[in-house]
């Protein structure tokens, strides 16, 4: 069987996030949306289908091919929706046609290799029409279909611990020094080989499992609450993470972070709050940066979503932040606010709009355009401080962020120059 993972038209509702990467490559829990499909299917994705303009960087990052329909043919098919949570014990279905939905999404089909040879198709869209209408309807158990950014966070506990269960390894391989302590169920901890506990660390697996990757660094005086995850080659500086928390591969983290996802590569390194938010890659928090998750009032929250102030009928939401993003020491985000990607934040002691377009500096509460070439230069460097070159399709998929990008961009820059003015008394 070939396993086809595939993007739909509801990736923009993922921006930011999803401007440097497929929805499928989005992390909730240990592991990304695809790894958890491709564990479910027992294969690894032999065809990924992206919108056009994701696919150079997908295909240079990935040996499956991608958008390439030759693909679909010669043996028996599982197409997944990227936008699928795959949870729990549901197996996809193999030798017949099926189609799994959650409500009326579709989360997974199933084609038989002869029921595949008999599409005719010029485009994926048209093929999977084509194969839709050729299964049989049944109940897709235990999946769930991500709709919104605070999706992810509100399912991260959960796929934490079905990520514990399905990794099935408990106990300590790495270095657990004396002082350090395990406070709960040892069989709900794993700390890999090559990962250092050092004295009076606390890891707390009361309420789910913590998960400690290999080359990880716990340092003193630091509570990780489980159910965590904690990628690998990360350092945390001391400071409490809490319940709900994943952090992704070769980050610095200290300060107090909860129910938040950090997907990888960034820093959050100083104290400061972070809450029920998702930080992308090569991101920079400066030291006290802290986002709001909670109103005063205890309502829902309201976030920025297509221009337009959206409920998300979650009454804790604290920033989604685009990849290389960097804040200022002092930032204060507010509650349910969006971070463009390779913004610039120079906090003054006040809340952040709730909305921050891609690829502008904010300073003293006004917006203004920041050149792509010197941001392009900064990723670099950052990205070579980890030694990680950036790919040359990387840096053609920036150049047309900018682009895709400049609407909302100048918008809030001629409108912070109408507020200047009028302050002023020049307008």
């Amino acid at each position: 069987m070939k396993l086809i993972v595939f993007e739909d038209a509801l990736f923009e509702n993922f921006y930011p996030l999803t401007y440097m990467r497929p929805v499928f490559d989005l992390r909730c829990g240990r592991t990304t949306l695809r790894e958890k499909i491709e564990r479910a299917a027992g294969t690894a994705a032999g065809a990924l289908f992206v919108r056009d303009w994701m696919a150079a960087v997908t295909a240079a990052r990935n040996d499956a091919a991608v958008n390439n329909l030759s693909a679909l043919r010669d043996d028996d098919l599982l197409f997944v929706n990227g936008r699928c949570l795959w949870l729990g014990g549901h197996k996809p279905p193999a030798g017949r046609d099926a189609i799994g939905k959650v409500g009326d999404e579709i989360a997974y089909v199933a084609l038989t290799k002869e029921s595949a040879a008999k599409i005719a198709a010029s485009d994926f869209e048209s093929f999977l029409a084509a194969a839709c209408a050729a299964a049989a309807p049944e109940e897709a158990r235990g999946l769930k279909m991500l709709a919104h950014p605070w999706n992810l966070i509100e399912e991260n506990a959960g796929a934490i611990a079905d990520d514990f269960e399905k990794l099935g390894k408990s106990g300590v391989e790495g270095t657990l020094a004396e002082g350090a302590y395990v406070w709960g169920p040892k069989d709900l901890v794993y700390v890999a080989p090559g990962a250092v506990i050092e004295p009076t660390a606390v890891i707390d697996t009361q309420d789910g499992p913590v998960m400690i990757e290999e080359g990880v660094t716990v340092n003193p005086h630091t509570r990780i609450q489980g159910p965590a995850t904690i990628g690998r080659e990360t350092t945390l500086f001391g400071g409490k993470i809490r319940e709900g928390t994943t952090i992704g591969p070769v980050c610095r983290v200290g300060g107090e972070v909860e129910e938040s996802i950090i997907h990888g590569h960034s820093n959050k390194y100083h104290d400061g709050f972070l809450g029920h938010a998702y930080v992308c890659e090569w991101v920079n928090l400066g030291a006290l940066t802290t986002n709001s998750d909670l109103k005063n009032d205890y309502g829902t929250v309201e976030v920025m979503f297509k221009g337009k102030l959206t409920d998300t009928g979650s009454g804790k939401v604290g920033a989604f932040i685009g990849d290389h993003a960097k804040t200022s020491i002092g930032t204060l985000i507010n509650t349910g606010t969006m971070i463009g990607m390779m913004s610039n934040i120079l906090g003054v002691g006040s809340l952040l709009p709730k909305s921050v377009p891609s690829f502008v500096m904010y300073m003293e509460g006004m917006f203004f355009k920041a050149g792509r070439k010197k941001l392009a230069e900064t990723a670099r460097t950052a990205m070579s401080r980890r030694k990680v070159a950036m790919l040359p399709e990387e840096e053609e998929l920036l150049g047309f962020l900018f682009e895709l990008t400049k609407d909302e961009r100048m918008d809030a820059v001629k409108k912070s120059r109408k507020e200047m003015m009028a302050r002023k008394g020049l307008a």
